[in-house]
């Protein structure tokens, strides 16, 4: 008994960890699929619903700008820009989303207006590129870092409980002369996810022990001066502005989700306000003339600037764009001023921690899994419809207010729940109705257990008239034998006695309808239909004979009483169906033929025989059995006499 718990046991956990890996799997396919796509369909439709801050604007160079000057430039016609903006606009704050790397051999005087031109530029913030691949000559790279760092690092409150390594080992270096004019920097560098979307951002860079801003928080620090950054473990902080940003971080360095904005117009795809660059430089030029420029410099006043390029058509290597859960084509100067955005505005998509995850999930298959347990099918299938429908407008909601959470995950897990759940119950039940049909056929057919069960919504009191045969079998002498006997010794007699004869009344498609103490009343013809019920009756009663007296040697070598059967049979037309009450019915035969069938096996104890048959049993079977005529017979309730037969022996 010990054993077959411990089993029970073993197959209970077993089951419970192949459930668990089960779920696991499909958490972390639907995380790294499923929620990704889910992310992008809820920002685009529930997040991005307006368009960025009229104070953030690009200035890109487009298709626009290099049909009128071929590329490449030399870099003196960014002075036109950078001029424009310097001498005659009031923006705040500039950035420069590009990256000058090498100096223009070509056109060497070029360079060195360029640079002079945005030495006095104290709001220009320019960007760098961090490298994974070290300097070509470690001397000259350890010098760079040194004056690098001298030069751009910042205050930064690192409060951070772990530091990691960062995989950074070079930058792209910057020509001498830019080196020199330029007073500060941002990365622009931004990460992908598996999918190649850009969904966070490198908020700080984190450069062989040193973090350096993103563009657009430098820009942010340029618009609050004498501020010092935080960072902790979970935020980054500007002290005294109130900004907040939620992030996370690794070796290289500190990251947060972007809130990104609507596009402003489906045409340009951009999320902010866009001015083509060759328009600024002709305006530029204006002004110098003294002509109205294109574009009045009161446009940008007080407002901030980036400035990008991204050609699609005209010049290769000039397009810059990524893919982002708003379009597959974002232009990437773009996602640097919805940054900035984010940071103006303290606007952030905050994802929920792994405890919120795992407490969502818990409450959620916990609810249901109580639904299914004590609801019934339609109505447990109806509320998870409903638990399916909240939880998406909760979802919706929360990437309204700019809070991620998992999506598809606990849908996909609660979908898994639901199959697996109700598999179960349905394999539960249907144990369950076999071993109360099983533990019911003891009591009542098998056969009539069957016809319940196919007419299990039908089931109702009445019946039918129909022509059957209806056996009758009692044991000789049990009143005296019991008087010998212990109540044991009678039920073992009687147990092994039925046990022996049930499977033959079977075999002839009979149906025990009930023991009647020591006496069994069978049914043949219904609910099996069987046309030649008549003669299987009396087939089926040669052979209970024929056990009986196999019982009677195996009794007799036990010290056991030996018993004699006496079998009557009658058939005729009764009523066959279900009697009783509404709440308590039994399927039986009614009718005189059954009175009839119980007076003729009584008759045995008067003629001393053992196997008698009424007469229209008789006219049935009479090809097959050896009979004795027992003539005009006075049955009790009868008013006219009748002739029975005894049987012999079957014939043929």
């Amino acid at each position: 008994m010990k054993n077959v718990k411990n089993v029970k046991k073993l197959k209970s956990l077993i089951i419970v960890f192949s459930i668990l890996i089960f779920m696991s799997v499909a958490y972390f396919i639907s995380i790294k699929f499923f929620e990704l796509k889910a992310y992008n369909y809820m920002v685009k439709n529930f997040t991005a619903t307006k368009p960025g801050s009229n104070n953030v604007v690009i200035v890109v160079i487009d298709d626009k700008s290099l049909n009128r000057i071929r590329w490449p430039w030399k870099r003196e016609m960014y002075n036109k820009i950078f001029e424009y903006f310097h001498q005659y606009s009031m923006a705040k704050v500039v950035g420069f989303d590009a990256t000058i790397a090498t100096p223009d051999v070509e056109n060497p005087e070029s360079d060195i207006r360029f640079f002079s031109a945005i030495k006095g530029m104290n709001n220009l913030v320019v960007g760098f590129v961090p490298l994974k691949a070290p300097y070509l000559s470690q001397t000259d790279g350890e010098k760079y870092d040194k004056a690098f760092k001298k030069k751009f690092s910042i205050s930064i409150e690192d409060k951070r409980s772990k530091k990691m390594d960062s995989s950074y080992t070079s930058l792209s270096k910057f020509p001498k002369g830019y080196f020199d004019s330029v007073t500060k920097i941002g990365s622009f560098t931004t990460s992908s996810d598996s999918d190649g979307n850009i969904r966070i951002v490198n908020q700080l860079i984190n450069y062989k022990g040193v973090l350096y801003p993103s563009l657009s928080l430098r820009m942010y620090q340029v618009l609050h001066p004498n501020n010092t950054l935080i960072v902790s473990n979970n935020a980054v902080k500007v002290n005294d502005s109130g900004l907040k940003i939620p992030s996370f971080y690794d070796g290289d360095g500190v990251y947060n989700y972007i809130r990104y904005y609507k596009e402003v117009d489906s045409d340009s795809g951009y999320t902010h306000k866009t001015y083509s660059a060759i328009d600024i430089m002709d305006s530029y030029d204006n002004l110098k003339k003294g002509k109205q420029p294109i574009i009045s410099p009161q446009a940008f006043e007080d407002k901030i600037v980036f400035v990008g390029a991204n050609a699609k058509a005209t010049a290769t290597g000039l397009e810059d764009v990524v893919s982002t859960p708003i379009t597959d084509s974002h232009a990437g100067v773009d996602v640097q001023a919805t940054n900035l955005d984010n940071l103006l505005h303290n606007e952030f998509m905050t994802p929920s921690t792994t405890f919120q995850d795992i407490l969502i999930l818990i409450i959620y298959l916990s609810a249901t899994f109580l639904l299914i347990r004590y609801f019934s099918l339609f109505m447990s299938l109806g509320l998870i419809a409903l638990m399916m429908i909240s939880y998406i407008a909760f979802c919706i909601l929360c990437y309204h207010f700019n809070y991620v959470v998992n999506v598809i995950t606990p849908i996909m897990l609660q979908i898994i729940t639901m199959v697996m759940s109700y598999s179960y119950r349905f394999i539960l039940e249907g144990r369950n109705k076999e071993k109360i049909k099983n533990a019911m056929g003891r009591y009542i057919s098998q056969d009539v257990m069957r016809n319940v069960v196919k007419n299990i919504d039908s089931l109702k009191l009445g019946g039918k008239r129909a022509n059957v045969t209806v056996l009758f079998a009692d044991i000789r002498g049990f009143t005296s034998m019991s008087e010998n006997m212990s109540a044991e010794e009678v039920s073992v007699v009687l147990n092994e006695y039925f046990t022996e004869i049930e499977p033959i009344i079977t075999k002839y498609n009979g149906v025990i309808n009930k023991f009647i103490g020591d006496a069994v009343m069978a049914i043949f013809g219904e609910p099996i239909q069987d046309k030649n019920h008549a003669m299987n009756s009396v087939k089926c009663a040669n052979e209970m004979f024929e056990k009986v007296e196999e019982l009677q040697k195996k009794w007799l070598k036990e010290g056991k009483h030996k018993i004699e059967i006496g079998v009557g049979i009658n058939t005729g037309e009764a009523f066959v169906g279900n009697i009783g009450s509404e709440t308590r019915l039994e399927y039986t035969v009614i009718g005189d033929m059954v009175n009839l069938a119980s007076r003729i096996e009584s008759y045995n104890k008067v003629y001393k025989t053992r196997f008698l048959i009424s007469s229209t049993t008789y006219e049935q079977v009479r090809d097959i059995t050896d009979v004795i005529k027992i003539s005009e017979v006075s049955i009790r309730g009868k008013a006219k006499r009748l002739n029975i037969y005894e049987v012999l022996r079957l014939v043929g």
